[in-house]
């Protein structure tokens, strides 16, 4: 910038005949297009009209500055005020400026802060330069000159002339006036505005405060969402003209591009909560209230394009967004109003005063309307109203909710007063009533009582006769086990005692033999004949045959005795360690007279010995396999085809006992209601249904559990899941 304030100074006194030439030929070609500035002594800047400048849109963004000055098919702009719409293309503005008065610098301001960048062109003297660049993409404090505005040197020396080329890119829409003055001009109109913003400004944060305030006071949530709504707001409207990127982020570029539509976006989305929560929109008008729904969605999906890089459409979809939502609110409001609520009435006024401050903000920018400070800062004074109106309207609302809580509590003093009138009325009532209801209740307890002792005698004589079943069952197999051997031992004992009767006799015979007064050998050839007649090998061996039977049977005995006694342990109220394979063995041994023609398979794993009630898990097993042995039965008769298989293993701190057959199976139906008490899938007369509920409760006992799987014509698995240790 240096060498360009040099090269203009330098011209100041190198002003040649071909500049005074060149001067005559800009003259002539721009006739009335010239604009003649001769401001410099009044106070505030001039604003070039709109018709001086015409305007080239360079839609790629591919043209040199040198291209685009000499290009063809600009158009004069028809307006007063510029409003080149919201485009992603460049735009080239060109006119021709004469400094008719003495000042230098003259400057020239583009009073649009949602430029993204723009430069400025200088043709003099023949020469096109580049007399200065601002871009958003640049800290605020690069800037030559430090407004919130875009400020450039027009490098115009004093009654000269030059042609201004001004390259603009946006995403935002270009509405603005464009001025020409002194830097003092251009600084008092920047101060001034700066004046009205830091009002305005002060204005929102003292609102905010104070209404903060009341919230943590009352706890309205309404006050909260306000306090929100108008800071957003503060902050949109005071990004819009470039003042937060100049004292709030000014190293930040990423803000100062994205700034506007987010807080524009999130200022409306929180109007919107503010709007639902403050007219209660979903209690007076349900269809309404989601439309407001929707349009906070628009907004969301704007802010997504905008932080997504396609600003200019973001920024397009707050816009009209911002315009369709305003309206709805307004007519909301109005709806909501008819109904009879006063808060509305204060919404109404507020946000019919704001929309009409957009409206001459609007209506400024056009022409329609005279371009002032008053016109400028329409939006920032009604928005002003507006929050004053809504702290009304808050303030208003505490009032009503104060007078309906005092009405409240008169009718429920009111109502507590009749309240304990017929209360004391109904007391006499009530009190006779409980005695008698007493009185009904004793004789009906008295039945109850009975009826549960009955029940209980009942149950009681269920388990004793599911006992007794388990009993006979017991008695039966036993009876059946032991039967064989003691046959055996029985039937050996007759032969026996007549071999040994036979012995005996030729025993008293040879006595008689050794007696006789014969010599040695007739004794021993009398003998000889003796043990012939006798058979004495024979009767020998059969003795030894017999004898071996007897033995066998006894031993055979004593082991089904022994089992016996290891299912039918009496301690089943203490906890034992004990071997769970053996005692599974001892129920295979009472039910051995239920297994004709089925094939048993017996899986037993190495079990550390198991801290249980021993008698009651083997009534657990008997009864499990008891149901085993008669569904394979059932579905396999006397074939022999049915299976049953036993098997143990360890998991971890576990045992598992498994049960499988192939018998009839069971559907879901069934297998929910397996364990309940009296359930029974077997005939009348075959079991009590107590069995496999007494089983599950031992199990629970032992913290334990049960799995059944199943499959309806396939067959049947109980798995048994034992802790080692009892805990």
């Amino acid at each position: 910038m240096n060498g360009i304030t040099r090269y203009i100074n330098k011209e100041r006194f190198r002003f040649s005949l071909a500049g005074l030439i060149l001067l005559l030929f800009v003259c002539v070609k721009a006739r009335a297009d010239v604009f003649i500035y001769k401001n410099d002594k009044a106070e505030v800047s001039t604003v070039v009209p709109g018709m001086v400048w015409s305007v080239l849109e360079d839609k790629e963004g591919a043209l040199t500055y040198q291209q685009a000055f000499n290009a063809t098919g600009y158009q004069k702009i028809d307006r007063q005020i510029a409003n080149l719409g919201v485009s992603n293309s460049v735009f080239w503005l060109k006119a021709t400026v004469h400094n008719g008065a003495n000042s230098y610098p003259l400057l020239l301001m583009l009073e649009q802060p949602q430029i993204d960048k723009a430069e400025i062109y200088s043709f003099s003297n023949g020469s096109l330069i580049l007399v200065d660049s601002i871009s958003k993409w640049e800290p605020f404090y690069n800037r030559t000159y430090h407004d919130a505005n875009y400020v450039f040197n027009t490098g115009a020396l004093p009654d000269s002339t030059v042609e201004l080329l001004v390259k603009i890119k946006s995403s935002a829409q270009l509405v603005f006036p464009i001025k020409l003055g002194t830097e003092k001009q251009i600084a008092e109109s920047s101060d001034k505005k700066e004046l009205l913003y830091a009002l305005f400004s002060g204005i929102i944060i003292v609102m905010s405060l104070y209404n903060l305030f009341v919230y943590f006071t009352v706890r309205d949530k309404s006050y909260l969402l306000y306090v929100i709504y108008i800071l957003l707001v503060g902050v949109t409207q005071t990004t819009l003209p470039g003042f937060t990127f100049k004292y709030l982020w000014p190293q930040s570029s990423w803000m100062a591009l994205q700034g506007p539509t987010i807080f524009a976006c999130l200022g409306a989305m929180a109007a919107i909560e503010f709007i639902k929560e403050f007219l209660r929109t979903k209690e007076h008008v349900r269809r309404l209230h989601y439309g407001l729904l929707v349009f906070n969605g628009i907004f969301v999906v704007g802010l997504l394009f905008s932080l997504t890089g396609n600003r200019t459409l973001g920024f397009q979809i707050m816009q009209a967004n911002t315009a369709i939502a305003s309206l709805y609110s307004l007519y909301t409001s109005y709806r909501i109003y008819k109904l009879g609520y006063r808060p509305a009435k204060f919404f109404l006024y507020a946000w019919t005063i704001l929309l009409i401050g957009a409206v001459v903000f609007v209506l400024k920018d056009s022409g329609v309307v005279p371009y002032n400070t008053l016109t400028t800062f329409a939006l920032q004074i009604t928005s002003v109203i507006e929050v004053v109106l809504l702290s009304f309207a808050l303030a208003d609302k505490i009032n009503i909710l104060r007078k309906e809580r005092e009405e409240a509590q008169a009718l429920a003093i009111t109502a507590a007063q009749e309240n304990a009138r017929i209360v004391k009325e109904q007391n006499v009532i009530l009190e006779a009533k409980v005695n008698e209801r007493t009185k009904e209740l004793k004789a009906s307890n008295d039945g109850l009582n009975k009826a549960l002792k009955d029940l209980k005698d009942a149950e009681m004589q269920l388990v004793e006769s599911e006992k007794m079943a388990s009993l006979g069952q017991l008695t039966a197999g036993i009876a059946h086990e032991i039967n064989n051997p003691i046959n055996f031992v029985t039937s050996n004992v007759k032969p026996l005692k007549r071999d040994v009767d036979m012995l005996i006799t030729m025993l008293n015979q040879v006595e008689e033999i050794s007696l006789l007064d014969e010599p040695a050998d007739g004794k021993r050839q009398k003998i000889d004949s003796l043990k012939e007649e006798y058979d004495f090998d024979y009767l020998k061996t059969e003795i030894q045959y017999l004898l071996n039977g007897i033995h066998e049977g006894s031993s055979r005995t004593a082991e089904i005795v022994k089992g016996l006694r290891i299912f039918s342990r009496l301690d089943e109220d203490d906890l034992k360690k004990a071997d769970i394979n053996e005692g599974l063995e001892s129920t295979m041994v009472i039910v051995n007279n239920q297994i004709d023609n089925v094939r048993i398979t017996k899986n037993y794993g190495d079990l550390p010995l198991v801290e249980c009630y021993p008698g009651k898990l083997n009534q657990v097993f008997l009864n499990m396999i008891s149901n085993a042995l008669h569904a394979v039965k059932s579905r396999h008769g006397n074939e022999k085809t049915g299976e049953l298989t036993i098997g143990t293993y360890r998991k971890e701190d576990k045992v598992y006992i498994s049960i499988k057959d192939n018998g009839t199976g069971m559907n879901e139906d069934t297998k929910k209601k397996l364990f309940e008490p009296f359930f029974t899938t077997k005939d009348v007369g075959e079991g009590t249904g107590l069995g496999l509920s007494i089983a599950y409760n031992t199990i629970v006992k032992h913290n334990g559990a049960i799995t059944v799987n199943s499959v309806l014509g396939e067959g049947t698995e109980f798995l048994i899941e034992i802790p080692i240790v009892h805990q």
